[in-house]
């Protein structure tokens, strides 16, 4: 994951609770509420986390290195696999360090013509350095990246597995983003706009822009299966998106991952998120960890050599993955 400004968040949850909340006891002239319907498609949490472990089976996904082709390959298969049309968008980019690449991202289509469309994106890259570890000798090893990368990948493949049983009545964009976590270390010299980081989400959106591509709304995962990840109200999502993200909160409530998507105030991230809104105008939300108490607010093993797979959980995979699934179903 990234290079994130977290800043205080003022007078949200306030706001967010009036937003999102119902009357606690409706006249009695007033028709009661429907009753959410919740999809019987079920997301499988054992299938996602097959997929976290067939990426870092390959090792650290590294721009520059076979794992990294490998991964990339293994992605667009899958999705192939599950029936969808996939593309690969290369690019090129220039890293902080003065290093040229050649990036891809990974785009995914259900319903491929439908022109009402959902977008769900995650980045699929390792971060080359462990440079948070609290072992200073280990900093320029690389990062396995099960939670930040992995994890978010991992939904992607098992949503798009589920779609054609699930029938979604939109377009469905699974876009998988290249060289997001390739920001300069604490070593580099690193611009002070934070535009080193997720160089695959600003092209993609640059492109998005200049086709005149359009979504409802975008949906980002970042580091979602720690096992101490909660997601709090991420500042850029609540002001490009925020009716898109208390949906999403009462969302994943109503599929039992309230304990999981707290309604309280987190702060500003620099993430893909970013130039999908200001960009791409798309509006999306970050799905990403704020974590009290920790070294780091994303968790324990952020950009740590411990993001490993042994540290992700399944069943904060499974209830991201049934929100997700539950959104989408809902979509008319």
């Amino acid at each position: 994951m990234t290079r994130r400004l977290f800043l205080p968040l003022l007078s949200i949850t306030l706001t967010m609770a009036l937003a999102g909340c119902r009357k606690a006891t409706p006249a009695q002239d007033s028709a009661p509420e429907p009753q959410v319907q919740l999809t019987p498609v079920q997301f499988a949490a054992d299938s996602a986390m097959m997929h976290v472990n067939r990426q870092c089976d390959l090792g650290p996904r590294v721009p520059g290195t076979s794992a990294h082709a490998a991964c990339a390959d293994y992605i667009a298969a899958r999705m192939a696999a599950y029936g969808l049309s996939v593309e690969d968008q290369t690019f090129d980019a220039t890293t902080w360090d003065g290093k040229a690449w050649r990036g891809r991202n990974i785009i995914a289509r259900y319903n491929a013509d439908a022109a009402e469309r959902v977008v769900l994106a995650a980045h699929w890259d390792s971060r080359p350095w462990a440079d948070a570890d609290p072992d200073s000798s280990r900093h320029r090893e690389p990062v396995m990246a099960a939670n930040d990368g992995a994890a978010g990948v991992a939904v992607l493949l098992e949503v798009a597995r589920c779609l054609k049983e699930l029938k979604p009545q939109v377009g469905v964009d699974l876009v998988c983003f290249d060289l997001e976590d390739y920001g300069a270390p604490y070593w580099g010299e690193a611009p002070d706009d934070g535009s080193d980081w997720c160089l695959g989400s600003q092209h993609w959106s640059r492109e998005a822009r200049r086709t005149g591509y359009k979504a409802r709304y975008g949906i980002l995962l970042d580091m979602v299966g720690g096992h101490d990840a909660r997601f709090c109200y991420e500042g850029f999502s609540l002001r490009y998106a925020r009716s898109v993200m208390v949906r999403l909160w009462e969302t994943a409530a109503g599929v039992g991952a309230a304990n999981l998507f707290v309604s309280t105030e987190g702060g500003y991230v620099t993430d893909d998120h970013v130039p999908m809104n200001e960009t791409a105008g798309i509006p999306t939300v970050d799905v990403v960890p704020h974590v009290n108490g920790a070294a780091s607010t994303f968790g324990a093993t952020w950009h740590t050599v411990n993001d490993t797979p042994a540290n992700v959980s399944k069943e904060n995979l499974r209830l991201v993955g049934q929100t997700l699934l539950q959104m989408l179903a809902e979509e008319m």
